[in-house]
């Protein structure tokens, strides 16, 4: 049911201080992690990685390929775990469902006329049913931009709350495509309402643009994941998507996040990656851990 309840009022503006949050964000980059603890933070963040493939030239095989790596990083490095979910198309989350199996691997997948959104709302409902029909345990939505721009607030929510509804049990992220908000007051007034319109996660970007994700404006997204914590008791998780393809980068986050969000959000019911790359470069720098020396990334599949 679309949401009713009562709601800040979105038209007002709303100030991030640019200077002060790129500041912050830089000085989580300069944290030192050693041995041990640096090798449990590539654990942990590798397993709050959703594995994707979102290309015209996806096929059947190419997706089965990545269920596979999905569940056999162990081959690689023993005892390692599993990545979160493996993010498709909504053609191709049957085939996923089916090759993750008993997993406990999720399949997510992107829907709502992914990555433009310029689609009308019932096309966009039809999409999320038809990849919750078919299995998804997640559905990545992306917010109408263009509505957005032009202050269409309540129109972003409406339609936010009612792909909520057509997710039934399915959890729900909602990409606000950060690059094409231009601004962190843009950033955090879309956060805001995507959280009050019942988005399970808030991301930052499909990765097809440029910027993608970046630490300053998912340190803004943090920032209003916390604050609604404060004022609703709800908690909200994240996800920051493209341009992250370091494993030193991604360490670089988890250390932002435990500082402003703190233990409970640690885990990847609560944080994500969305990276194709990243798990690669992860995989590499465990085994320089653990051996002394890096290994040619052709050691390892690309899907």
């Amino acid at each position: 049911m679309i949401a009713t309840k009562i709601i800040p009022n979105f038209s007002s503006p709303a100030h991030v201080d640019q200077v002060g949050i790129e500041e912050r964000a830089s000085r989580f980059t300069k944290r030192s992690i050693k041995n041990e603890s640096k090798v449990n933070g590539l654990k942990l963040a590798l397993n709050m990685i959703d594995l994707t493939t979102l290309e015209g030239k996806d096929t059947q095989g190419k997706v089965k390929q990545l269920c596979y790596k999905a569940q056999h990083l162990h081959d690689v490095y023993p005892g390692l775990p599993t990545v979160a979910a493996v993010c498709v198309y909504p053609s191709m989350v049957k085939t996923a469902k089916t090759a993750l199996g008993n997993s406990g691997i999720k399949v997510a997948s992107v829907a709502t006329a992914f990555p433009s959104g310029q689609a009308p709302r019932d096309v966009k409902i039809r999409d999320t049913k038809y990849a919750v029909q078919n299995g998804a345990d997640e559905v990545d939505m992306v917010i109408s931009r263009g509505k957005f721009l032009e202050g269409e607030y309540n129109f972003v929510f409406d339609e936010i709350a009612a792909i909520k509804e057509a997710c039934g049990n399915a959890r729900l992220k909602v990409i606000l495509e950060t690059g094409e908000l231009v601004t962190y007051d843009k950033v955090r007034k879309a956060s805001d309402i995507a959280m009050y319109a019942g988005a399970d996660f808030i991301k930052t970007s499909t990765g097809k643009i440029s910027p993608a994700a970046t630490m300053p404006v998912t340190l803004v997204m943090l920032e209003a994941i916390r604050d609604f914590y404060y004022k609703t008791g709800k908690k909200i998780a994240m996800k920051p998507a493209g341009g992250i393809s370091k494993a030193k980068l991604a360490l670089h986050y988890l250390v932002m996040l435990n500082e402003v969000l703190g233990e409970d959000w640690m885990n990847n019911e609560w944080f994500r990656f969305g990276a194709s790359s990243l798990a690669n470069d992860i995989l590499m720098q465990l085994m320089k851990q653990k051996t002394g020396v890096y290994q040619s990334a052709n050691y390892f599949s690309i899907d």
